[in-house]
C-alpha cells in the first residue's frame, strides 16, 4: 500500500546528522523491501538495531506435510482448533506451498516476555474472533471483529489481546501484500471505482519509544525456524519514522461490493494479492437485479488455482451445512460450484449477508497434519444428488 506515513521526530533530510539532548547520534535503519528498490521507511533508534546480547538454541517449526498432492474437494472445521495460551504456540499451519502459508491460530494471550519478527512473511492477520491492539516500532494499531492487519516482514512486534476468545486467520506470504494493481493508478492513489480507499485504511499512531537497557528477547521466524535473540534494548526505541513500509488494517466490513444485474465474477471481491495468490472479501450486498437473474453462482472449472473459501459469519447461500471458521478447499483441475439445491433457492433473492474471506492461490496447495486433524469427512461427497437425497 504505496502511501507516505511519518510518526515522532525526524531529521530534514535522510542520511545526514541527527542528534539526541547530549549530543550522541540517533542511529538510522533502512527498514525496506526488494533490496533498496520496493517499498522502505527509515527508522531513528536511541542505539544500534544490531545489538545482540544472546542466541538461544534455535528450534525447528516447519509445519508436517502430509498430502502433497490432493484432487479431492476437501472441508476443515477451523473452529475444532484448541486454543493455546500463546500466540506463537497457537499458529496451525494448514496449507502450504511455495508462495504462501495459511494458519489458523486460537491465541488466548501472547506472552509477555518476547516480542516477534517474521523474516520471511509479510503477514496478513484476519480477526475472526477478539480485539486488542498491535504493537510495532512503528506505533499502534487497535483492531477488532473484521479487521485485516497486514505486517511487513520484518516487523517487529507484540499484540495485546482485550480477551482470552480469538480467533484469526493467517495468511504468512513470501511476497508483498498489496492492494489490486488494478484498482491504483500510476502515482498508487485508490481509483474511483475501487471497493475500499485511503479513507479506510487504519495507520499506526501514538508512537511509543523506549530508551531502556536490559535484556529483551525477539523470537525471529526465517525458513521455518524460530530462532531466540536476546538484545541489549528494547525494540521498541524509535523516535521517529518516516515512509511506505508499516503496518496497517483495514475492515472487512469497509469493502464496498460491486454487483450488477447478472452475476459478477470472484475478481470483483478481491481485496489484497501477492506473487500467485489472492484474497477476496465476500460481504452482505445486493444480489443481480435482472429480472431472470440467478444470484448463485455457475459451477466453474477452477482449472489454473486452487481455491480455499473460509467462512466467517451469515447464510453463505451457494452451500449447505456450513458453520462459522469452516474451511473449504476447491482443489484446481476439477469443476466446483452450488451445492444442491442452492441454485434454485437463490432465485428471487434480493440479497446476502455472507461474510467471508477467500485465498486463491495459482499454484497447489500441500496439506498439513494440523489440517487433518479438523477435516470433515467426504465433504466431495456433499455435491452428489443420490447422497443428499438419502439424507433427506
Amino acid at each position: 500500500m504505496p502511501r507516505y506515513h511519518s510518526l515522532g521526530s525526524i531529521p530534514h533530510k535522510r542520511h545526514v546528522t541527527f542528534r539526541k539532548a547530549d549530543g550522541s547520534l540517533y542511529q538510522e535503519e533502512l527498514f525496506g523491501t526488494a533490496g533498496f528498490t520496493g517499498m522502505s521507511s527509515l527508522l531513528y533508534h536511541h542505539y544500534p538495531p544490531t545489538c545482540v546480547h544472546q542466541f538461544d538454541e534455535p528450534r525447528n517449526i516447519r509445519p508436517k506435510v502430509v498430502l502433497e498432492d490432493n484432487m479431492r474437494a476437501l472441508s476443515f472445521q477451523g473452529f475444532n482448533l484448541q486454543p493455546e495460551e500463546d500466540y506463537l504456540e497457537s499458529r496451525k499451519a494448514l496449507f502450504v506451498n511455495n508462495d504462501l502459508h495459511v494458519v489458523l491460530a486460537a491465541p488466548m494471550g501472547f506472552a509477555k516476555d518476547y516480542f516477534f519478527k517474521n523474516a520471511d512473511a509479510d503477514e496478513m492477520i484476519f480477526v475472526h474472533e477478539g480485539s486488542g491492539k498491535l504493537r510495532t516500532t512503528y506505533g499502534s494499531i487497535d483492531f477488532k471483529y473484521g479487521d485485516y492487519l497486514i505486517i511487513p516482514r520484518g516487523t517487529i512486534y507484540r499484540i495485546e489481546f482485550d480477551t482470552t476468545d480469538n480467533r484469526l486467520l493467517i495468511v504468512e506470504s513470501f511476497s508483498p501484500i498489496l492492494t489490486p494493481s488494478r484498482y491504483r493508478n500510476n502515482f498508487g492513489q485508490m481509483l474511483e471505482h475501487s471497493p475500499f480507499c485511503e479513507r479506510d485504511f487504519r495507520l499506526p499512531k501514538d508512537l511509543e519509544t523506549h530508551n531502556e537497557k536490559g535484556d529483551f528477547k525477539i523470537f525471529i521466524k526465517k525458513k521455518g525456524i524460530l530462532y531466540s535473540y536476546i538484545y541489549e534494548n528494547h525494540p521498541f526505541d524509535v523516535v521517529g519514522w518516516d515512509g511506505f513500509n508499516y503496518p496497517y488494517a483495514i475492515s472487512i466490513f469497509d469493502f464496498e461490493p460491486i454487483t450488477g444485474r447478472i452475476h459478477m465474477p470472484p475478481p470483483i471481491h478481491q481485496q489484497f494479492e501477492g506473487n500467485n495468490f489472492v484474497i477476496c472479501s465476500f460481504v452482505p450486498r445486493l444480489y443481480d437485479y435482472h429480472p431472470d437473474a440467478i444470484p448463485a453462482p455457475y459451477h466453474h472449472s477452477n482449472v489454473d488455482a486452487d481455491e480455499l473459501l473460509y467462512y466467517v459469519d451469515g447464510d453463505f447461500m451457494s452451500r449447505n451445512n456450513i458453520r462459522k471458521g469452516q474451511i473449504t478447499l476447491h482443489p484446481g483441475g476439477i469443476p466446483h460450484g452450488p451445492h444442491p439445491g442452492a441454485i434454485e433457492r437463490s432465485i428471487g433473492k434480493k440479497e446476502t449477508k455472507e461474510l467471508a474471506v477467500m485465498i486463491d492461490p495459482f499454484n497447489p496447495v500441500a496439506i498439513t497434519e494440523e489440517a487433518m486433524k479438523l477435516e470433515v469427512g467426504d465433504y466431495y461427497k456433499s455435491w452428489s444428488i443420490k447422497e443428499t437425497a438419502e439424507a433427506l
